[in-house]
């Protein structure tokens, strides 16, 4: 394993220094970031969605739940699947009753929302210990609305904002594979006098953004322990459970996940972390350029990692 250099504390101190300088840029960009997403124009969702939730109907503004403002993680959980995306899984076990309460506090409610059927979403919820709203928008057209379901037959094939031809233009046959297939996201909402307005979303590495152990990690000398990051040599401590590594999976061919996923935990999902393992073409910022041709046939719901 490659570890960090061994040196004395005054060229460490001098080293930390010149690293902090960076941080504090980082910072004030990040600042300057956020100005502009909060500046952002809005758009007045006018389409009436109908979704299932535990106890019946639910239209988007049932969601905000009384507060102004709605963040919402599109959980991919296709139809037929029985189980709920590891990746996505291992993101959900991470939220505690504190962040949901200093969410609220803000006056922002937070929900999940998939296209398999409630009972579904009940049963995995169930079995993980969540007690985060999730609604099924199985039978609308809400997934593909917000890019997270690609089926060019329904809607025309764009993703991360942007097309198909987009997609091609940079050599990525992103499309190419079976249809449907899902993609992980999250959208940011506002009701103003009982209209919903949607002002925000993000998927691929910009998920991240919102930390997570991920970038607890990142504060490490081992980093995330993903074949990626410099300097290599760091990732031979990663604890996997008893599921293999995995090349991107379909599950009984309904859904497709590009690029290469690891998975740890055991077979019950239990102590489930997850990494991405970049395709062999480069480490893409957004995660956009893998090729279907690489997609294993697997019917294991624990495989897959999907882009984050």
């Amino acid at each position: 394993m490659s570890l960090p250099r061994i040196a004395a504390r005054q060229e460490w101190l001098a080293a930390r220094k010149q690293l902090l300088a960076k941080e504090k840029e980082l910072t004030r960009r990040r600042d300057a970031l956020n100005t502009e997403r909060r500046n952002l124009p809005m758009v007045e969702i006018e389409k009436d969605y109908i979704f299932d939730g535990l106890d019946g109907a639910v239209r988007l503004i049932d969601m905000f739940e009384g507060r102004r403002q709605l963040i919402i993680f599109h959980f991919m959980f296709d139809p037929e699947w029985e189980d709920g995306c590891p990746s996505c899984t291992a993101g959900t076990d991470e939220l505690s009753v504190g962040f949901f309460e200093h969410l609220h506090t803000r006056d922002t409610s937070y929900a999940m929302v998939s296209r398999a059927p409630v009972a579904k979403l009940e049963r995995w919820k169930a079995k993980r210990g969540w007690d985060i709203p999730w609604y099924s928008s199985f039978g609308t057209d809400f997934n593909y609305d917000f890019g997270v379901t690609i089926d060019e037959p329904v809607a025309p094939g764009e993703y991360n904002f942007r097309t198909k031809a987009e997609f091609e233009a940079m050599g990525s046959d992103f499309f190419a594979s079976d249809q449907p297939f899902e993609i992980p996201g999250r959208s940011c909402l506002l009701q103003v006098d009982g209209h919903v307005f949607h002002t925000y979303s993000q998927y691929a590495r910009v998920l991240e953004s919102t930390g997570g152990s991920y970038y607890f990690l990142d504060l490490t000398a081992l980093g995330r322990q993903e074949e990626w990051e410099e300097p290599k040599g760091r990732s031979d401590s990663v604890t996997s459970g008893n599921v293999p590594d995995s090349d991107p999976v379909t599950f009984n061919n309904a859904g497709t996940f590009y690029g290469q996923a690891v998975y740890s935990g055991d077979a019950n999902n239990n102590g489930a972390t997850s990494d991405w393992r970049h395709h062999e073409r480069g480490r893409h910022d957004d995660l956009q350029l893998f090729s279907p041709s690489d997609a294993m046939r697997s019917g294991s719901p624990r495989s897959p990692r999907p882009c984050t």
